[in-house]
């Protein structure tokens, strides 16, 4: 029985407002089809165990997520001009490099969420991770991983990670 729990609570909640402000739309149909999509994506990530990820709950924090995602935005819409610029200049001055940077997220959804978003911003590519826990990143340009390395995109991502030192049942 799902019960009252405080995660499935939160992700209903997370879930409504996301379709809500998505979807725009407010006709009755619409509105049941969200109810029981809605429903079904709770009963299975209960049912599947992803509303808790290696014992310790997974939160949806909204507006740090909301700031993230516009911060994100911005990232790679620079990223844009800048790999533009590159490509379209007569030299071509690119200058490819391989380097591990330092992954420094608390959680390691946090790492992940990082990964990816070095990932999404053009330019680079997150390619693995190494054992250290570190990140193998390949940049068209070593200015790139020059940003990476003052640690403004993980700073962004570690206020989006919740720390949590009790876990919901």
């Amino acid at each position: 029985m799902l019960g009252m729990n405080p995660v499935l609570i939160r992700l209903t909640i997370t879930l409504a407002i996301t379709w809500l402000f998505l979807s725009g739309l407010f006709k009755t149909q619409l509105l049941i089809l969200g109810v029981l999509s809605i429903a079904l994506v709770v009963w299975l990530s209960h049912r599947m165990g992803v509303t808790h990820h290696r014992g310790q709950a997974v939160f949806v924090r909204v507006f740090e997520i909301l700031r993230y995602w516009s911060y994100l935005i911005v990232e790679i819409f620079k990223s844009n001009i800048a790999v533009t610029r590159m490509l379209m200049h007569r030299d071509l001055p690119i200058k490819p490099v391989l380097r591990t940077v330092s992954a420094t997220p608390d959680t390691e959804m946090g790492r992940v969420v990082y990964a990816n978003s070095i990932t999404l911003t053009p330019g680079t590519t997150a390619i693995n991770f190494t054992r250290n826990g570190d990140i193998l990143v390949h940049a068209l340009h070593e200015d790139s991983l020059h940003e990476l390395e003052d640690d403004v995109m993980a700073e962004h991502v570690r206020h989006i990670e919740r720390k949590q030192d009790w876990q919901d049942n």
